[in-house]
């Protein structure tokens, strides 16, 4: 009976964010061990929910799921809130030694105050604890991959879709590397990196530059190999690791390597394809509204919760009250618990003055000011409709829906993006009777979204993932680059 440790620190940090996210970020989302983690994330469309459908599957497979925990990406997370949970996972795999595999759930574009490679500093600590025990890993596509980390694992998979539809079946996939390492098959990796940084606007999987290499990649899967992927990068990690890249596993090192090259000189071969340039947040609502009838989108990916955004940033909401859009409008979202506190306080019906945004950091611009009415409040609860994170629980905090003529502003004491139907669901938001959809969104809200959109139009805003990375202050990135 294989007995395997599991352990997930789920996380993207933005360098630029003027938050920290500490350990109340981490337990607020996702803090789970034990049995409550199967228990919780069964039939869901994560990682975990990936674990349990293997071990559902293997019945004679024993699975201690230590310390599991993620949260929105956001400002680089405190040395606290890193080595507490990694000083957790290395005591609870000490304690339940020995194992016969271990599987990490991770990011590849975490960031801590103290260490701007946190992945790989988790991997070489966890392989320092384990000593020759098989270790393999699942990452997400934006990973900041270190190439060291091919020789540190046994075997490793990637997301394969952006938007992310496939965080179980990464899962899966390491977990059949884990599985054929323990029957005594073993494999090699490679990890073959570009020196740059790119937008992830043109990268989706259902069409453009990055479609074109996760296309060829998977060509490359066949015989010695048996995984073959790109890497997009992080563009507001500030890590010596920044950048894409191609991870290839297969049965022998000149196999991995050569189809981690092949890999990475196809997204290299399309480089000049994912420039991006964005309108103004005025021109950007004048397109908006000119377009064909239906839900349309206007979106801010400067401010992207799933960018590291804080969700503060005021510039379209700005726009949007000067405009004084003639047509129904959401504006989602900001986060702001002192906003909810008010509106609570006041009760619904009731009528005041709003300063919204800009009160994390008035760096991005300050305030806008709205007269409007509080019309909901809620408890911040629902579970996702998916096709994203399907089935996953999110707890927003106590949240608030303010009016103003056709402008709906929704505002949240936690930072959870706005990209799951049942979240417009809870705050009484019927999307079939809204023109003008504004989001602080990027890739991600497409994919329940663009099916229900008639267009979608994203505009260039002041914010933690603004568009200029040339503007900021990095250190850590490859000096060729800067």
């Amino acid at each position: 009976m294989p007995r395997i440790a599991v352990a997930r620190l789920w996380f993207e940090g933005n360098s630029f964010t003027p938050v920290p996210t500490g350990i109340d970020e981490l337990r607020s989302r996702e803090w789970v061990a034990g049995p409550e983690a199967l228990a919780r994330y069964a039939g869901t469309a994560t990682e975990l929910g990936g674990l349990a459908s293997f071990l559902a599957a293997r019945p004679d497979w024993q699975a201690t799921v230590l310390r599991c925990t993620s949260a929105q990406p956001g400002g680089p997370l405190t040395r606290e809130a890193y080595e507490g949970w990694l000083t957790e996972v290395l005591e609870g795999l000490a304690a339940g030694a020995p194992w016969d595999g271990v599987y990490l759930s991770l990011h590849g574009a975490c960031v801590a105050e103290h260490e701007p490679s946190a992945d790989l500093a988790t991997v070489r600590r966890v392989r320092a604890a384990i000593g020759e025990t098989p270790l393999v890993a699942s990452f997400d596509f934006h990973g900041n991959m270190a190439p060291e980390l091919a020789t540190l694992l046994d075997g490793a998979s990637v997301y394969r879709t952006y938007p992310h539809l496939d965080m179980d079946a990464v899962a899966l996939r390491a977990l059949a590397m884990l599985e054929r390492r323990l029957a005594g098959q073993r494999l090699f990796g490679a990890i073959a990196k570009h020196p740059v940084v790119l937008h992830s606007f043109h990268m989706r999987s259902e069409a453009g530059p990055m479609a074109e290499v996760w296309a060829e990649a998977a060509t490359l899967e066949h015989g010695e190999v048996l995984e073959a992927a790109p890497f997009g990068g992080f563009s507001w990690g500030d890590t010596p690791h920044a950048g894409p890249s191609g991870m290839a596993w297969a049965t022998t090192p000149e196999a991995a390597r050569r189809a981690a090259e092949a890999v990475r000189d196809a997204i290299v071969a399309r480089l000049p394809r994912f420039a991006v340039t964005l309108p103004t947040p005025q021109d950007a609502l004048a397109t908006a509204l000119a377009s064909p009838p239906g839900l349309v989108a206007l979106l801010d990916p400067a401010d992207n919760p799933l960018s590291g955004g804080v969700a503060d940033t005021p510039a379209m909401l700005r726009a949007l009250v000067e405009a004084g859009p003639p047509v129904p409008t959401v504006f989602a979202f900001l986060h702001d618990a002192a906003v909810v506190a008010q509106a609570a306080a006041l009760g619904e019906g009731a009528a005041a003055r709003f300063a919204l945004g800009g009160r994390t950091t008035d760096a991005f611009g300050p305030p806008a000011m709205l007269e409007a009415v509080v019309e909901r409040l809620t408890a911040g609860r629902f579970v996702n409709e998916g096709p994203m994170e399907r089935g996953a629980p999110v707890d927003l905090g106590p949240t608030a829906v303010l009016r103003a003529g056709l402008l709906r502003v929704v505002v949240t004491s936690r930072k959870e993006a706005a990209v799951d139907p049942a979240f417009f669901a809870l705050h009484g938001i019927d999307l079939a009777a809204t023109r003008l959809l504004a989001n602080k969104a990027k890739n991600h809200f497409r994919a329940a979204f663009a099916g229900r959109c008639s267009a979608i139009v994203e505009c260039d805003c002041p914010g933690p993932a603004a568009l200029d990375l040339a503007a900021l202050p990095f250190r850590h990135v490859p000096a060729s680059w800067r």
